[in-house]
């Protein structure tokens, strides 16, 4: 009988979105195969703290880490492991927790999505499922990923990005450069954050001013975007390394105004239409376009790549790209892949598959030169 592997999940973190993680890390455990991986749970608290222990998730829920462990993953190549810090009389040591064969992060938005944990992960010489350091952060600025799109020629709608500073500094100007980019409605949405937090659909120069405050609580760079009339809301999964792989196109059918945080995680008022109902032609060009988008950012593993299709013209727009999507079971991305043939619980293996794949590419570059 083949070992199994050593598997760390990861989830939490120092986010907005700290409570979906927790959802996706749910769904995420309950379908892993403890017959072929040994499974350790690493919860990171909203204030950065790292924890270990039986049944993580609860304690995070409930706030109350009096049965866990502190822990701590060492950023030093060798034996990638867990370590728990245990404190006595004497002071404070580490002990060996879990050897790690493979991280598998279920964390969303900063500290987690936004290349940040993946550069500890690097450093520790531990594969590690999903995009790395580069794909994760350009994958993540919502700015910074349309400046990549436009380079490939690939269509974004207008935006710009401004700085929290600016807006503290002098709001009026923030607000004529914003007018400036479109009519109204204008999107306003923090450049380094998912799951709809922080986005506000603004209809009016009083909507803008307080869409600009809110996403400023979130981020220090702003994204504001033209506001397409009641846009059709399509999403692609990719799966893979270098030759990446598009699911079906879903469609996203929310009764409020656009996909909001609520109707994405706390009710049912939106549903998914699976496959979206659309020209082939215009499909496959979106399944084309979502891979392009995919490699143009070095991504890795997986990612949700997300579009805006304008009822109107019928043009469509590249939105943005998840590169750790959410994984709950309502979720989209396992949602279409599912639909495409490749159920959930096998979906999880092969992430796992992929990120030990990466790992073996990585360890043939040589990290020493003699000149």
């Amino acid at each position: 009988m083949s070992k199994k592997i050593r598997i760390g999940v990861i989830f939490g973190g120092r986010s907005g979105e700290h409570d979906v993680s927790l959802m996706s890390a749910r769904s995420v455990l309950s379908v892993m195969d403890t017959e072929k991986y040994t499974i350790t749970q690493i919860g990171i608290t909203k204030s950065g703290e790292w924890y270990c222990g039986i049944d993580v998730i609860s304690a995070l829920e409930k706030q109350d880490f009096s049965e866990l462990s502190k822990a701590i993953l060492p950023p030093v190549p060798g034996k990638p492991a867990l370590y728990s810090i245990q404190r006595s009389p004497e002071g404070e040591r580490l002990t060996l927790t879990a050897e790690l064969d493979v991280i598998f992060p279920v964390l969303h938005g900063t500290f987690g999505e936004d290349g940040t944990l993946q550069g500890l992960l690097e450093m520790a010489d531990v594969a590690y499922v999903g995009a790395g350091v580069l794909g994760s952060s350009v994958g993540m600025d919502k700015g910074l990923f349309k400046d990549v799109m436009k380079a490939h020629n690939i269509p974004t709608i207008e935006s710009i990005v401004v700085s929290r500073k600016e807006i503290e500094k002098n709001m009026d100007v923030v607000i004529a450069r914003a007018e400036k980019v479109a009519g109204y409605p204008l999107f306003i949405k923090p450049a380094n954050l998912g799951s709809s937090v922080g986005i506000s659909k603004c209809r009016n120069k009083s909507d803008l001013l307080e869409g600009l405050m809110d996403a400023a609580r979130f981020d220090r760079r702003i994204l504001i975007e033209r506001g397409l009339n009641k846009p059709r809301e399509i999403e692609i999964s990719v799966l893979g390394n270098q030759d990446p792989q598009a699911s079906v196109a879903g469609e996203i059918i929310p009764e409020a105004d656009f996909y909001s945080y609520s109707a994405k995680y706390l009710d049912d008022t939106s549903h998914p239409c699976i496959p979206a109902d659309l020209p082939e032609e215009v499909s496959t060009e979106m399944r084309r376009i979502a891979v392009e988008a995919y490699k143009a950012i070095d991504c890795a593993g997986m990612a949700r790549v997300d579009f805006l299709l304008d009822r109107e013209t019928n043009q469509f727009y590249l939105n943005e790209l998840n590169t750790l999507p959410g994984f709950t079971r309502i979720s989209m991305y396992p949602k279409l892949w599912d639909a495409t043939g490749l159920p959930y619980p096998k979906l999880i293996d092969r992430l796992v598959e992929l990120a030990l794949e990466r790992k073996t590419d990585r360890d043939q570059t040589i990290r020493t030169y003699e000149g």
